[in-house]
């Protein structure tokens, strides 16, 4: 699979059929219409040599879509899997708009579900249009035709064809207004485990990373940013920068100082031989520890209500009232491939290839920095080396930089961004520092009457695009999990504290649940154990009868785990679930006390997302999530120093999971014919509560200061 550098190039290889399916970007089924086709940007590439190739509207990050969606399409095609193929389709606001949010791009754990139905009736129409070709060219009634492993047939007649030998036909046909899609029982490929379409070009090296891409004449660009949130570039002596060899140019951009090489060495020595001096005067200088204590003070203070029901004043009349404070750091993403970005700009047009997870963002803010019609900017969406948030910016930091950069060298050309991770993880963009603040009442029957939780933290929609849509109200993704639960306390008051500074932040993976799952289920189990309850039992007599979700998935973990209590044979046990992006996890861990630290030896977890389009994908996502979750429980922090600077760098003091640290993981997947939900997230909030309720159980240590590793040294 090669990148498309044109548009060209796009349409001299889409000999035979392209078949696109233009939605409204309006939110439900209902509005989900077959509309004409549209070319080159179509979904489906049917090519003579039956090679059938999808365009994936959402970006391939490791996380399915590829798959997944070309899943859809071949089930409804009839298509044989060895045909498939997908290619990330390019920045298209109006063919490839994400049917949640009504722009294009991925996030919120929705290329699943977003696109269930909408690539289904694209592959359902092109098979249509196939079979009404077939019928035509061999003069039977289409109603006797039979499309089976990519072989469209008649039985009677002995006709028999592959896809590519009808698509001239095929092309001539009208396109259905709304074709009929299978029913479940009807599946032959969705529901079944399948390879990853991509599996076999990340093995063998064909794979295109935006790292891959080389232009005529391309420099690399490399910038040195603010080493503090906030400051900006006072004065700057380049003379030792530009006596490297390679190095072309320095030019002073938005962002930093930009240096410009042939090479990605010589950029990289060029800017540390640059002598630049920083304005700190809007810069965040407080450390983290002060941070910390003013976001505690503001969630003391209880911000502004987010949700209440009843009133929390009955707390005063408890036979007991648990107290507790927790404190989560900002946090890194840490995506295997740091950022990058390729840049060409000619005669007025700009062209780029880079992993753009929000091409709605990128492509005007790149047409506003250059001074040119958005029309004029084409976006190619490449695969990324992970992400976890870090790529989905609303800010469109990255394109905005590209553009500069381009904008800034005064001439034409093509130029690749690149930042190391040293850039990445001293750069910004985390998740955001967090405080939580929890009051719990119970009578004297250990009933919970009354449930208290104040979160402080920054926003992460406001300031962005994004944030026209909250209407004027509070950012929900800053409080999510802590709001909406199910638990039937006597009374609940949420509030939330809109902390201010300097500091980047960013959607991280699963989002405002990284924090609040933490928070409400560890804090639960203590009030649980308080009230004299098993964690499993606790839980499920707090849930109403028709929260049938909630418990299936409490339900399997405890089955599968085999739960008899917190303790067992000298381990610690620990459960936790939440509900994020509308899929149900649920996740049981084992814990053994190794010298005083913990080490978790096996994880169940269940999860609910609905049909189950791929199960291996699923239960891969559901491992990576708590390897991923684990790591950052144990690990992971992002501190800022005496006035204020990044104190991490690398993966040597912003250490992630060891390979001899993730647990056996077991993962069952609910049945269900519910539409299928997102995974890419869900596998993990509930990890790192579950484990540290184990841990506490087992030795009696509680954890409301993260990581676990940080708070014990």
């Amino acid at each position: 699979m090669g990148v498309i550098t044109t548009r060209r190039g796009f349409l001299a290889g889409s000999a035979g059929l392209t078949l696109g399916l233009m939605l409204p970007l309006g939110r439900g089924r209902a509005q989900m219409t077959v509309a004409r086709p549209f070319a080159p940007n179509a979904f489906i590439r049917i090519g003579t040599d039956d090679i059938v190739t999808v365009l994936i509207k959402h970006i391939e990050m490791g996380q399915g879509p590829y798959t997944g969606l070309a899943t859809l399409v071949a089930e409804e095609l009839d298509a044989d899997w060895s045909q498939m193929r997908a290619e990330g389709a390019p920045a298209n606001d109006q063919l490839y708009a994400n049917l949640a949010f009504g722009l294009q791009g991925t996030g919120g754990s929705t290329a699943m579900a977003n696109s269930f139905m909408q690539m289904r009736k694209a592959g359902a129409a092109c098979r249509a249009m196939l079979v009404a070709a077939a019928a035509r060219e061999w003069g039977v009634p289409a109603a006797e035709i039979s499309v089976a492993a990519g072989a469209v047939s008649h039985a009677a007649s002995g006709h028999k064809s592959g896809f590519g030998a009808l698509t001239a036909a095929a092309a001539k046909e009208p396109v259905p207004d709304d074709p009929p899609v299978k029913t479940a029982d009807q599946f032959v490929l969705i529901g079944k485990d399948r390879p990853k379409l991509d599996t076999v070009g990340k093995t063998n090296g064909t794979a295109q990373f935006t790292l891959d891409v080389y232009r005529d004449g391309m420099l690399t660009v490399v910038v040195a940013h603010p080493p503090k949130f906030g400051a900006k570039v006072a004065s700057f002596d380049d003379k030792a920068a530009l006596a490297v060899k390679g190095v072309e140019m320095v030019r002073q951009i938005g962002s930093g100082v930009a240096v410009y090489a042939t090479n990605t060495f010589a950029a990289l020595k060029g800017r540390d031989a640059l002598v630049v001096k920083w304005d700190d005067t809007a810069a965040e200088t407080r450390s983290s520890a002060q941070m910390f204590d003013a976001f505690a003070k503001a969630a003391a203070e209880g911000g502004v209500t987010v949700e209440e029901k009843g009133d929390v004043s009955v707390m005063s009349g408890a036979a007991k009232v648990l107290e507790a404070e927790y404190r989560f750091p900002y946090l890194a993403h840490a995506p295997m491939e740091p950022l990058d970005a390729v840049i060409e700009v000619r005669g007025g047009k700009a062209e780029m290839w880079f992993g753009s997870q929000f091409p709605t963002f990128d492509r005007p803010t790149v047409a506003a920095v250059l001074g040119i019609p958005v029309e004029d900017v084409s976006i190619n969406v490449l695969l990324a080396g992970g992400s976890f948030g870090r790529r989905a910016q609303g800010s469109a930091h990255l394109a905005s930089e590209a553009a500069e950069i381009a904008k800034a060298a005064g001439r034409d050309g093509a130029f690749k961004l690149v930042w190391t991770r040293e850039d990445d993880v001293k750069g910004g963009y985390y998740r955001p520092m967090t405080v939580h603040r929890f009051r719990a009442g119970i009578d004297a029957e250990g009933k919970i009457i009354a449930w208290e939780n104040t979160v402080a933290n920054q926003s992460i929609m406001m300031g962005t695009p994004l944030e026209a849509m909250l209407q004027g109200g509070p950012d929900n993704s800053s409080f999510e999990g802590s709001t909406g639960l199910p638990y039937q306390f006597g009374a609940r008051r949420i509030g939330w504290a809109r902390m201010e500074s300097p500091v980047s932040v960013l959607w991280w993976r699963s989002v405002g649940h990284t924090h609040t799952a933490y928070a409400v289920e560890t804090f639960l189990d203590e009030v649980l154990e308080a009230a004299g309850k098993d964690p499993v039992q606790g839980r499920l007599e707090l849930l109403p009868a028709d929260a049938l979700r909630e418990r299936g998935v409490i339900e399997k973990v405890a089955e599968i785990s085999g739960w008899t209590g917190p303790v067992r044979d000298g381990k610690g046990y620990g459960i936790a679930w939440a509900k994020s992006f509308n899929t149900y996890v649920a996740q049981v861990v084992e814990v053994e006390n190794q010298a005083g630290i913990p080490k978790v030896t096996r994880v169940w977890c269940a999860v609910d997302c609905g049909i189950a389009v791929n199960p291996n994908i699923i239960r891969a996502q559901m491992e990576g999530g708590i390897g991923y979750a684990l790591g950052t429980v144990l690990h992971s922090r992002i501190t800022l120093g005496e006035g204020g600077e990044v104190e991490q760098s690398n993966f040597d003091d912003y250490p992630m999971l060891r390979i001899s640290e993730m647990p056996a993981v077991e993962v069952a997947i609910i049945a269900s014919e519910a539409d299928p939900t997102g995974v890419g997230e869900p596998g993990v909030p509930p990890l790192g509560p579950a484990m540290a309720n184990a841990w506490r159980a087992l030795s009696g240590q509680i954890q409301h200061y993260l990581p676990i590793g940080g708070a014990m040294s």
